[in-house]
């Protein structure tokens, strides 16, 4: 039997999703699976009245979450902004799936993105044989998501060339594709909306057009608040994965990742965390995206080359290469924070000696 390797968030949490239908009697906008506040609770989690566990798909500002909610049930497209890693992806699937109960209406945006793949394409064998049709016609993930009244998701939208975004306008404003080839249109059901990410770092790839920044919503997704809030998203995630890839090590333990977290917020924001010491920034994001991915190399390490429990040499590795992408300009930075902040920080010793041995 074939284990799939990730799992859609419908089908992953389809308990929680169906414990929420069922307890939610507020009132659902059309073609919508749950109501807002139901929306809500399978992000941020909660308890429902029969004492069901709804899990936290998003830590963090719940005013956020409530506004980007608000935001689909609207006639708007939402826009959720921020620095590579502030779980931009993760929520805009996990609202697709409570929304619409299918996350996969999803276009990726590239350099190499085309107008097809946005609006429609063609069964050229079809095509030849009977001529243009809309039984010829390839229908987009965003086709789809207008015909059956759910959310479409749009990822990396700045990554897209400017000409291409611009196709989104008139879906967003007449809620409607027109298909000039056959003199025909498809108009949105009711339900229908566009959730579109863009990450900061992309600003001046391709801008967006004053006209299409009008008719989203933006919503910026901004980074954990406080190392505890991150460490917490972090071990969430972490066990999360650990589950799903069977890595055959212990859970690590809080103040492992509390160590990786820190190191990520102060070479982030400049600072110690006792604000004593200032520090150069490295040029990469270090977001909390990637402190889940070196603790999971760190336990990949532990768990098939190590005893199990994660230690500070199954980390170095993966910490100094999330850490240092330019060789040159990095490295600086990392040696510098490692001789006067690591070297001299009590109980950090083995992870000093371990990002030593790595050079």
């Amino acid at each position: 039997m074939t284990t799939i390797l990730r799992q859609h968030a419908e089908h992953q949490f389809a308990e929680e999703l169906e414990a929420l239908a069922k307890a939610d009697t507020r009132p659902r906008p059309p073609s919508w699976k749950l109501s807002p506040w139901a929306v809500a609770t399978y992000l941020l989690g909660g308890k429902l009245d029969d004492g069901f566990e709804v899990s936290p798909k998003y830590i963090g500002n719940r005013r956020v979450i409530e506004i980007a909610i608000a935001t689909l049930a609207t006639d708007r497209g939402l826009l959720l902004i921020g620095v590579p890693g502030t779980a931009k992806s993760w929520v805009s699937e996990h609202l697709s799936a409570a929304i619409s109960g299918d996350s996969t209406m999803l276009i990726q945006g590239t350099a190499g993105t085309s107008e097809e793949a946005i609006r429609y394409g063609w069964n050229y064998a079809r095509l030849l044989a009977d001529g243009p049709s809309m039984q010829a016609i390839v229908d987009s993930p965003l086709m789809r998501a207008m015909q059956n009244g759910k959310i479409a998701r749009v990822e990396e939208l700045t990554r897209i060339p400017a000409d291409v975004q611009d196709t989104l306008i008139t879906i967003l404003s007449e809620k409607t594709l027109p298909i000039p080839e056959l003199n025909n249109e498809v108009q949105a059901v009711k339900g229908f909306n566009i959730i579109a990410t863009a990450n900061d770092r992309d600003r001046g790839v391709n801008d967006l057009s004053s006209a299409l920044k009008r008719r989203f919503n933006t919503v910026v997704l901004p980074l954990p608040d406080n190392v505890d809030e991150e460490v917490s998203i972090v071990k969430q995630r972490v066990e999360s994965l650990g589950r799903a890839l069977e890595l055959p090590a212990e859970p690590p333990a809080l103040e492992e990742i509390r160590r990786i977290v820190t190191v990520f917020r102060e070479l982030r924001s400049g600072v110690t965390s006792d604000g004593k010491t200032k520090l150069k920034s490295p040029s990469g994001t270090l977001s909390t995206a990637e402190a889940i991915s070196v603790v999971n190399s760190g336990l990949a390490m532990a768990g098939h080359f190590g005893d199990g429990q994660l230690r500070a040499g199954d980390v170095a590795a993966s910490l100094v290469g999330a850490v240092v992408k330019d060789p040159v300009q990095d490295n600086v930075v990392w040696q510098e924070y490692l001789e006067t902040v690591v070297k001299e920080r009590n109980g950090w010793k083995d992870l000093y000696r371990a990002c030593r041995e790595i050079g």
